[in-house]
């Protein structure tokens, strides 16, 4: 496949997963369960939708269609996303989105601490300032796995079935198609498969300080790489996309 086709689909697989992913966040604003937590939460999402503005915009330079970072955000359906289906997931109880949180950091973590060596300096760019926060990112969100999974007998409950929920939904981060293949044997990207034994041990460490178990291999559900999503994400971009779609071209 050629690079440039490849790349294109790379950052938008990064770019539709921060904006979603960020957008998920965004819905808890205002109504976390402490201040501190609505504070934490708001500014992961800001930090998401930063990065994905860079992906979408790297995206649109690769396509070469005249499409920018907005045009990709808003004037997209559904099957054209490329984001994991983990990222899409409702959020649930704060402890099933901390779940989804905590799984996502640490592969976001491993992922773009090998962009941070990418042979494409438009990679690199994005990838090391975004690498600061993500750290930040998988920190706190382990941090809060292990005082819910360590805490009262409700929180540990409620942690394990987060946990337990969202399993499913990891195998698709460590999938690879022809255009990952392409981008890792030009020394790009990383190759996602040789991730998996190390966030494999991260999470395992963190869920057994939290005195939880790790969830048993079951069928795992992907398809979001390829555009083939739940109903959960249409609804989500009807009301992400709705002012640009309702007003073409309307600015602030």
């Amino acid at each position: 496949m050629n690079p440039r086709v490849a790349l294109t689909q790379f950052a938008l697989r990064m770019g539709d997963n921060a904006l979603v992913l960020g957008h998920r966040l965004s819905e808890w604003c205002g109504h976390a369960p402490v201040l501190e937590e609505d504070l934490a939460i708001a500014n992961t999402a800001l930090d998401l939708l930063g990065q994905a503005r860079q992906w979408l915009t790297l995206a649109g330079q690769c396509e070469g269609r005249g499409r920018d970072e907005d045009a990709l955000a808003y004037q997209r359906d559904a099957h054209e996303f490329r984001n994991l289906l983990l990222v899409e997931q409702e959020n649930g109880s704060y402890a099933d989105t901390l779940a989804r949180q905590f799984y996502f950091d640490q592969w976001h973590q491993l992922l773009l601490e090998g962009l941070a060596a990418s042979a494409d300096e438009k990679v690199v760019e994005i990838a090391r300032p975004a690498l600061s926060a993500v750290r930040f990112h998988a920190r706190r969100s382990a941090d809060l796995v292990m005082r819910l999974g360590d805490g009262t007998q409700e929180s540990h409950r409620r942690m394990q079935a987060g946990l337990d929920e969202f399993w499913i939904f990891t195998g698709e981060l460590f999938e690879s198609d022809d255009a990952d293949q392409a981008l890792v044997a030009a020394g790009i990207i990383p190759d996602v498969s040789g991730m998996l034994e190390p966030w494999r041990q991260q999470v395992s460490q963190v869920i057994g300080t939290a005195t939880l178990q790790l969830p048993a291999a079951t069928g795992m559900r992907s398809g979001g790489r390829r555009g083939v999503h739940s109903e959960r994400l249409g609804y989500l971009l009807a009301e992400m996309q709705f002012l640009p779609r309702a007003y073409p071209g309307a600015r602030w």
